[in-house]
């Protein structure tokens, strides 16, 4: 099953990237999306349990289908080398190069039904994140000894090819739902999930690798690159909870989901720490939602990711620096790619800061608005693995609205406006290189909603 995957996955969500906060998605859903992710206290869909399961209980029987085509521009811009094989054990370029595969076309779904006026079973689907990066150019020179013998040059970002990754994230939440009152519930999601990996054009790092190094060199590590799509299968609980005026018309919603215990990459247990874990780090939400009028409301979410819970996406590039075969004296082969603790994306945990403005322009027409601030999660000192994975993104502005065809149902739209940021610094194995990484992204919603 691992090699083959789950049919529904590649029937429903064929493609996924959607790095925004981090490599998580912005928001679930397109209203939720188009409130720039703040809903933790306002449920409007049947994707609400993506953010508090506890909202299920007051959105009534419905379902929602939708897609977004979704836009990231990403690359990397790596200066001209001080060292040049003195000093620099390796060094890109200098090149710089944008990502190809430009475009992915995110769909979600969830349905929603009523036990009773105070019970609620529901399921969502959708793409909880992702990464993806292709450079078909570049190159990268080579002094293993670091001290001034004759690099050699060879063609990839990092001197084997083409490069990139590509991961996804699969979310099924199972959603119970319970109203204690008419103003307060709580609700729980077993969630499982799916997740697909790959990537190309690491060879460079081979002599890195626990594989390696624990052999003296003699056996080649088979899992580090170049294997294809890769499936791993896990999961965890979400929980939440909702109150509705809690003071005048203001709502208060609070969610917390656990780690996804999610089972190995076992094609890429030479790359990631820990023999190829790829856990999913846990989330936490809280915020309000304030009926100013009632056409006008106002939403307010912290978010908080905690990314430095997952060793393979927080462990620093420099740890490789312990690993025997880096020849700096290091004696950790657990330091090495594929050990407990070997180097990997330095993320950090983030908090992100999300407002939104829903109005009632008609009886038949919703107009909404949204900004969201985050952290970014990678240091200047993470550039050089993170030109795989530049996750660097902090502001999104948003727009969306909904029309109420009555008997048809609900069309509702968003678009996303992720303002570009880029990071710079030096390069882990040529501290006289600076290297740049930056994205900015678009992107476009549509979905269809219909109550029953």
């Amino acid at each position: 099953m691992k090699k083959n995957g789950v049919v529904i996955i590649f029937l429903f969500l064929p493609i996924i990237a959607d790095a925004t906060n981090g490599y998580f998605a912005h928001g679930i859903g397109v209203k939720n999306r188009s409130l720039a992710g703040a809903g933790v206290a306002f449920p409007q869909d049947a994707m609400a349990s993506a953010t508090n399961p506890a909202g299920m209980a007051f959105v009534g029987n419905r379902f929602d289908i939708g897609a977004v085509l979704f836009r990231p521009d990403r690359g990397y811009s790596a200066g001209t080398s001080l060292a040049n094989g003195n000093g620099g054990a390796f060094t890109i370029g200098p090149d710089s190069d944008d990502s190809g595969d430009a475009s992915f076309l995110i769909p979600s779904f969830g349905i929603n039904y009523m036990l009773t006026d105070k019970d609620a079973i529901g399921l969502s689907v959708y793409g909880n994140g992702g990464l993806n990066t292709s450079y078909d150019s570049g190159s990268a020179s080579f002094d293993p000894t670091g001290m001034g013998g004759v690099a050699s040059t060879f063609p990839g970002t990092f001197g084997a090819g083409t490069a990139g990754v590509d991961l996804f994230q699969i979310f099924f939440n199972f959603s119970y739902a319970h109203k204690f009152s008419e103003n307060f519930s709580v609700g729980v999601s077993p969630i499982f999930v799916v997740q697909g990996f790959r990537n190309n054009g690491l060879d460079t790092f081979v002599q890195f690798t626990k594989t390696f190094a624990e052999s003296g060199g003699m056996i080649m590590p088979n899992s580090l690159t170049d294997n294809g799509q890769d499936y791993s299968y896990g999961g965890g609980v979400q929980v939440g909870l909702l109150a509705k005026d809690v003071i005048g018309t203001t709502d208060f919603g609070f969610s917390y989901r656990t780690k996804m215990y999610m089972d190995e990459f076992d094609d890429y247990s030479d790359l990631f720490a820990e023999d190829g874990d790829f856990d999913v780090p846990p989330t936490l939400w809280a915020g309000i939602a304030i009926e100013l009028t009632k056409k006008l409301t106002f939403v307010a979410d912290y978010q908080k990711i905690w990314y430095e819970d997952v060793d393979a996406i927080s462990n620093d590039v420099q740890n490789l620096y312990s690993c025997p075969t880096a020849m700096l004296g290091g004696t950790d082969f657990d330091s090495c790619l594929g050990g407990n603790d070997g180097g990997g994306f330095g993320w950090d945990d983030i908090d992100i800061i999300k407002l939104g403005l829903q109005w009632q322009t008609h009886p038949d027409v919703t107009v909404r608005f949204g900004y969201s601030h985050s952290d970014n999660p990678i240091d200047d000192d993470q550039v050089l693995f993170n030109i795989l994975a530049p996750g660097v993104i902090e502001d999104h502005i948003t727009i969306g609205a909904t029309i109420d065809t009555k008997n048809m149902g609900e069309i509702n739209f968003e678009a996303m406006h992720a303002l570009h940021n880029s990071v710079k610094g030096a390069n882990a194995f040529d501290p006289t290189q600076e290297i740049r990484i930056g994205m900015h992204q678009f992107e476009l919603g549509l979905s269809w909603s219909k109550e029953f």
